[in-house]
């Protein structure tokens, strides 16, 4: 049940948009917050944005504000994250992954239990 795979990774042109989908099951979006991360080579996990089990509350940390929007779809048992502007410094791997949560959703990486395999976004100048 606490199962999630990402995909919509590719490689774009700076200005360019992606859309990141996280498919997961009900179980999870009904009783966990999920969060988006990346990790671009030699770097540690960056959060990026989360969203709370209990009401799809998002909060987005200060490295992409403005620039990408994170959403659920329940009926599609789906976590997105659309992506605008994408710069080469957005170069890195997604991942979506599971908080022990039900709200008040945080980017401390080391409350996630359960991540994706991740998705490859690569942004060329």
């Amino acid at each position: 049940q606490l199962q999630l795979a990402e995909s919509g990774g590719g490689s774009v042109q700076t200005g360019g948009s992606l859309r990141l989908s996280c498919v997961t099951s009900k179980f999870v979006l009904d009783y966990y917050n999920v969060g988006w991360f990346r990790q671009a080579p030699g770097k540690g996990r960056e959060a990026i944005s989360c969203i709370t089990a209990r009401d799809g509350t998002t909060t987005y940390f200060d490295s992409v504000k403005d620039r990408f929007t994170m959403s659920r779809d329940m009926a599609k048992m789906t976590v997105y994250l659309e992506m605008t502007s994408l710069q080469p410094e957005d170069t890195a791997t997604y991942y979506c992954g599971i908080e022990n949560k039900y709200f008040d959703c945080s980017g401390n990486e080391d409350q996630y239990t359960v991540w994706g395999q991740g998705t490859q976004v690569t942004v060329s100048s």
